[in-house]
Formats: structure tokens, sequence, C-alpha cells
């Protein structure tokens, strides 16, 4: 499945993000019209039953009080004023009990009513009172009955909230939850393809590995940087490629005709074709000097494109003490008007022998090459942490700051006149670089208190084995 746009996939992600949203308001909108309609039904009830049970207080005394007047004057008038509070006792009664939940009490009251119908033939005051008095016990039961019925119904309106406040609490939960895993899936399928161009930049950068292949979904305009990144990535390569033939062509095809001028020139210098004067032996002298240079631009050429091939160094344990010996003793002539101290505080260290002898032959002739004459360089290599050091350090002019970061780009040269009077190629701290990379280290210009330039190449020790 191919995504649309970024944009799209945005709002779509939002738009998902925002329906469990939607769908907890609208639940909860519900449940608050439910609780609106159950608080005006169960108002409206209590006041209904209170009122009614008020009526059935009132029908009861006026009962009560017709009932004694009847007794005292027992005339027809008070008798049809009885029948009337009676029929208004049994009306109130009848509301109250419908209202109510089935209970004896009414049925108690039915009776003590029907024994009240009676009353023209009742003449014993006492028996009067004695159903006057069941009357009033029952009307209290009554009343308690209502009270009763009012609390049950209470009980269950506040059962009823309760299971809705719990029913919203987990809906709550729920759909908050599925609105962040929806925001986190829309999240991540923006954020995995942006990791996977940082993975290719990275793979660029550090040209090692091959590139993954272009993804089939992402948005589009994230695949489209993605292709243009495997399209740099070929380009690149095509230019690398075109980098390291000429480097290899043109050293090599320079040898061959720089072979034949030195020797020519030596057959020449040796009187070998017949005797030259004077301004002829200058010329030749001058011939000779040019081939050497010419020489030392082609063997640094050659080196910078064995190192651009070498890609995966290999570690040993090697001594720097020897490796150091043998460099200076390379350098014997240049060294001799120069001091050259050597300060080594480790006896083996973990490298690539062949990249660290190259990282010392260019930083050496570096010092040399600039350098103050007569002035010493000093060497040294010791442990700092998991990290094996190298500084070459010589007396001469400062390197000013913002010509630091320029010196270890390919074919940049000092602005500053050499010693030896031959014309760098801008390859030596390169190369430096280079090697300190490929040994997953890195080469700096730091101040020290006892020279004016010091290069200092840090080596972690981390795969030593």
């Amino acid at each position: 499945m191919r995504l649309g746009s970024l944009r799209q996939l945005t709002l779509a992600s939002f738009v998902l993000a925002l329906v469990p949203l939607i769908a907890l308001l609208w639940q909860s909108q519900n449940d608050l019209a439910k609780v609106g309609k159950m608080t005006s039904k169960e108002t409206r009830y209590v006041v209904s039953v209170v009122g009614q049970m008020q009526q059935l207080d009132g029908a009861a005394i006026d009962l009560e009080r017709t009932l004694r007047q009847y007794a005292i004057i027992q005339n027809e008038t008070v008798a049809q004023l009885t029948d009337s509070a009676i029929v208004q006792f049994v009306q109130a009664l009848k509301n109250i009990c419908d209202a109510l939940p089935q209970t004896s009490t009414c049925d108690t009251l039915k009776k003590d009513i029907t024994q009240l119908k009676t009353f023209r033939n009742i003449d014993d005051t006492l028996l009067l009172n004695a159903y006057l008095n069941a009357l009033g016990n029952n009307v209290t039961a009554m009343r308690s009955d209502v009270e009763s019925a009012i609390q049950q119904r209470l009980q269950i309106q506040r059962e009823d909230l309760n299971a809705m406040q719990a029913k919203q609490a987990w809906s709550t939960a729920m759909l908050v939850s599925v609105s962040l895993l929806l925001i986190l899936l829309g999240s991540q399928l923006i954020v995995n393809p942006v990791k996977k161009l940082k993975q290719i930049i990275r793979i660029l950068a550090q040209q090692q590995g091959e590139l993954p292949a272009i993804s089939t979904r992402a948005p589009t305009e994230l695949i489209g940087v993605e292709k243009d990144l495997h399209w740099l990535a070929e380009r690149l390569g095509q230019l690398e490629h075109i980098r390291t033939a000429l480097l290899r062509h043109a050293a090599h095809e320079l040898k061959t005709p720089l072979a034949s001028i030195k020797e020519g020139c030596s057959l020449l210098s040796e009187n070998v074709v017949g005797v030259l004067n004077p301004q002829q032996m200058e010329v030749m002298s001058l011939l000779t000097s040019s081939t050497q240079r010419l020489n030392t631009l082609v063997e640094k050429l050659l080196d910078y494109n064995l190192l651009l091939q070498q890609a995966q160094p290999t570690f040993t344990d090697v001594n720097p003490s020897q490796m150091v010996k043998d460099c200076l003793e390379d350098y014997a002539l240049a060294l001799q008007e120069r001091e050259v101290t050597v300060d080594i505080r480790v006896t083996n260290i973990w490298v690539d022998e062949e990249l660290y002898r190259r990282i010392l032959d260019n930083l050496i002739s570096n010092a040399v090459a600039h350098g103050a004459v007569g002035r010493p360089i000093n060497v040294a290599i010791y442990e700092r942490g998991k990290a094996t050091i190298l500084d070459v350090a010589n007396r001469g002019k400062r390197i000013a700051p913002e010509a630091v970061t320029r010196l270890f780009e390919p074919f940049t040269r000092g602005d500053d006149p050499r010693n030896d009077n031959v014309i760098g190629t801008g390859l030596g701290l390169s190369i430096v670089s280079d090697c300190a990379r490929l040994m997953h280290g890195d080469v700096s210009v730091v101040d020290v208190e006892n020279a004016d330039v010091c290069f200092r190449v840090t080596i972690p020790q981390e795969e030593r084995q």
C-alpha cells in the first residue's frame, strides 16, 4: 500500500486521532442527557409522593374530626360531611398506593376505612377511638413506607450514576488510548521514512555500505527525496570513479616518460655521451632537480590513489618505537639540522601499521617543510583514556584559526613557503586525515605550550582484542 502526500497523511492522522475524542464527547453528551432525565423524573416522583402523603394526612385529620363531631352531634349534615371525608381519604389512599410499590399498609388502611364506613352504627366511643387510633398508626406507617420508597429510588439513582461514571471512565481510558495509538501510528508513518533518509545520508557521508531500496510505503514527498539521494549516490560514485581513474592513469602515465627523462639526465651528467661544459652542467643540474620534484609529485599522487582504494584497515599490535625510528631514518638528511625529541610512553598500539606509518611520514615531512630551520621537532605517542595520541609539534609561524578547517582538504596548500623549495601537492595532510578516519580516529590542530604548531592524531583502542 502506498501512502499519499505528506499533507494528506498529516490531515488523515489528525482526523483519525479526533474520531475517538468525538465518540467520547458524543457518549458524554448522551450520559449527561440521561442523568438530566433521571434527575427530573426522580424529582417529580418525590414531589408527587410527598404531596400525596400530605393529602392523605390532611384527609385523615378531616376524617377524624368529622367522625368525632358525628359521635357528639349525630345529625344527617355531619354524617354527609363524614361520608365526603371518607371519599376524600379513599381517593388520597388510592393515589398514594398507586405511586408506591406494593405495601401491606395500603391493605390495612383499606380495612380501617371499611370499618369506619359503618360509623352510623358505632355507638361505643371507646370502639371509635380504637378505630381512629389504628387509622392514625397506619397513616404513620404509610409515611414511613413513603420515606422508604423515596430512599430506595435514591439508592437506585446513585447506583445508576456510579455505573454510568464507571462506564464513562472506562470509555475515556479506552478512547484516549486508541487516540494515542492512532497518533503514534500516524507519527511513525512519517518518522520511519525520515529515519531511512538519515540512514541514506549517513551512508553517503561515510561512503560505506549499500543504500537501502527505495521505499514503497511512504509519503510521496519523502519518496521523491529518497530517489534524489539515490541519484546523488550514483553521481558521487561516478565522480569518485572518474577521480580515482584519473589519478591512477595520470600517475602511471607520468612514470614512464619521467623514468626516461631521469635516465637521460643521468647519462648526460655522467658524461657518457660526451663531456659537458660548465653552462651545460648547470642546465643539467636544473633538469635533474625539476625531475626529482616531478617524481615526488607523482609518488604523492600514487600514495593518495592507493589510500582511496583501501577501504578496510587491518589492525595489529605495532611497536611505535621501531616505527618512529624507521621513519626518522628516512628523513635523516632533512632532519640533520634539527633537534628531534621523541617521547613514547606506550609499548604497543592497536593500529593499521601501513596507515599509521603514512601518518607519521606526512606529519614529519610537513614539520620539516614548514617548521623553522634549526628549531626542534617533538614527536610524542601516549595513551589518554581509551585512545592512543600522536603529537607532532614544530616551531614556526602559527596557523590562522580560519585556515585550520581547510588544511585537511585534498589539493589544499598553505600560503607560507616551504623550506625545501619543493612545490607541494596539498595532499599530505589530506592523507593524514583519511588514514585517521579509516582507523575510526581523527586529526586536529591543538595549542601546546612548547611549540607553535602541533598536529594531534587520536586513534581509539576500543577494538583492541
